[in-house]
């Protein structure tokens, strides 16, 4: 009977938890919608919902999502409680989004140019995004939520390396800003943004999927059945270090042919360097813009890139069997032709002919949100800590 009985609260806590997921997915939902999303009785989902409700998870509504048979109205997300401050964050660029205790977005997606040279000058910069969003808002208790370039330990919050930093050292991100502001903070990797963008807000993201950021460095983040993928040490995603070419450049990270020292916009901005060696160094927005303008040197570039990232992301799906991926970065303003190529790269077997499942089975797309929806994507990491 014990056995029995565990079973029980063991099946409430799932049904619980999907319910809790489908409402932060849909926000507002009525007992019969809820019923037909989870697939469960309408008398069973409204003991459940009852529960959430008895439990402060949920709140009642008035407003009718039903059009027949009767309606007591429907169940959202509590309105009170804590707000959430997005930032995606770098050491030359602060990202922000707020977002209302139902992570509904408030107010406008701004983003500001920095120049942090120290750690404390990245934290002072962050603090007074911070101090200024809470002036605009003073009745709000406001948190913050952190996405940050680079290897980050989510569980202490820790910032081990930051890319596009003047400092190597870890920086205490987490503990620095709870000690300083007072409130909670959650920090994680800019890619896991994007994943928890394209899981919570994107109707269309399967149970399984990749997103890929190509930008002055290449990251990725997967989500296997449902969950953030990290890895026992948090160093899932570091597709931007597979080895390319073992003879090929050295990378920021120690080794030498590394993706990212091919086919990210940093290599681009130091093929720049050796193409005009005699003009003024060009930023990565320039060398884009070239480009677009059909500049024929980086549209070459641009192929080799295109096909190194493709072989990379060939050898994922081979150990993975991963068959949605999402790209996202500045590269992508390489377009169609650029996309293209990966996605040859990625069909391309000798050994395997593709038959009409299998090329269907595997889809590679330019993420469709747009930026302030990822960057609200970093809201959700206290969603999952639920």
């Amino acid at each position: 009977m014990q056995r029995v009985g565990l079973n029980n609260l063991q099946v409430r806590k799932h049904n619980k938890a999907l319910f809790m997921n489908l409402m932060w997915r849909h926000k507002q939902l009525s007992k019969s919608q809820l019923a037909q999303l989870s697939g469960l009785t309408i008398p069973a989902a409204s003991k459940i919902v009852q529960e959430l409700v008895d439990e402060g998870k949920l709140q009642h509504s008035t407003t009718m999502l039903s059009v027949r048979g009767h309606s007591n109205g429907s169940f959202q997300l509590p309105e009170e409680g804590e707000w959430i401050l997005c930032l995606c964050v770098k050491p030359t660029r602060i990202e922000l989004q707020l977002a209302d205790a139902q992570l509904v977005p408030r107010g406008e997606y701004q983003h500001l140019a920095i120049n942090a040279a120290t750690p404390n000058a990245l934290l002072a910069a962050i603090e007074n995004v911070w101090r200024n969003v809470c002036q605009q808002w003073p009745k709000r208790r406001i948190k913050l939520a952190l996405a940050v370039h680079g290897q980050v330990d989510p569980v202490t919050g820790i910032s081990q390396h930051m890319p596009q930093a003047a400092w190597k050292s870890p920086l205490q991100l987490k503990y620095l800003l709870e000690e300083k502001l007072k409130v909670e903070v959650r920090v994680d990797n800019d890619c896991v943004m994007l994943a928890l963008a394209e899981k919570w807000l994107n109707r269309n993201a399967l149970n399984e999927f990749c997103v890929i950021n190509v930008d002055y460095g290449i990251g990725s983040s997967f989500v296997i059945n449902g969950e953030i993928f990290r890895g026992s040490l948090n160093g899932s995603g570091q597709i931007g270090h597979t080895i390319i070419d073992p003879n090929g450049r050295r990378c920021s990270c120690g080794r030498q042919g590394c993706l990212e020292t091919v086919a990210s916009l940093s290599a681009l901005k130091q093929a720049a360097g050796s193409h005009y060696a005699d003009a003024p160094i060009l930023t990565s927005q320039q060398l884009l813009a070239a480009a677009e303008a059909g500049e024929p040197w980086i549209a070459e570039w641009a192929q080799r890139a295109a096909e190194a990232i493709g072989m990379s992301l060939y050898n994922f799906l081979n150990t993975l069997n991963i068959n949605q991926i999402w790209l996202y970065g500045r590269s992508c303003s390489f377009g169609e032709v650029w996309l293209d190529t990966i996605v040859r790269q990625i069909d391309f077997n000798p050994f395997d002919p593709r038959d009409t499942v299998k090329s269907q089975a595997t889809n590679v797309h330019f993420g469709k949100l747009d930026r302030a929806h990822q960057v609200l994507g970093i809201g959700y990491v206290y969603v999952e800590g639920e």
